[in-house]
């Protein structure tokens, strides 16, 4: 088994480093690169779906990624406590038909002591907005890391 740095127990830069680490990863949009931060067994509630292993994990993101075109993530530490993070979070993305939409949500995590996911619940809402409405493209510029997400 790999590891994946920072480790748990966290506290407030480690685990901002973890959530900024996931953001990053998640922009890159690529689902094999993505499942390497997640134990080989790991679980996963994504909205009503349920996901277990590294496998599936790939397979989710791929067909996601084909739907959710142009997706461009930002996530902010929300809290923290031993091998837990909480995170919330927005995306954009654009459907094949053309169709932005803006998604909220919020996550749990669980770590591993080797620094690998085992376990992430997502809850999450979508808005549709027009191209105009847009205020995400592409990965979070330096300058704006660790800034926190807007409220709307």
């Amino acid at each position: 088994m790999t590891s994946r740095p920072p480790f748990p127990p966290f506290d407030e830069e480690s685990a901002l480093r973890k959530v900024q680490a996931a953001e990053d990863a998640w922009n890159t949009r690529d689902p094999e690169r993505v499942a390497l931060a997640y134990t080989v067994d790991s679980v996963w509630r994504n909205r009503d779906r349920f996901v277990t292993g590294r496998a599936e994990i790939v397979d989710f993101l791929r067909a996601k990624w084909s739907r959710e075109q142009e997706y461009a993530l930002r996530k902010e530490l929300w809290d923290f406590r031993g091998s837990r993070i909480a995170v919330r979070f927005q995306y954009e993305c654009r459907t094949p038909d053309g169709q932005w939409w803006r998604s909220y949500g919020n996550e749990l995590w669980e770590f591993t002591a080797e620094g690998l996911m085992a376990r992430r619940e997502a809850s999450i809402n979508d808005v549709p907005i027009t191209a105009a409405e847009r205020r995400i493209f592409g990965p979070r510029p330096e300058a704006e890391r660790g800034q926190p997400l807007p409220v709307r």
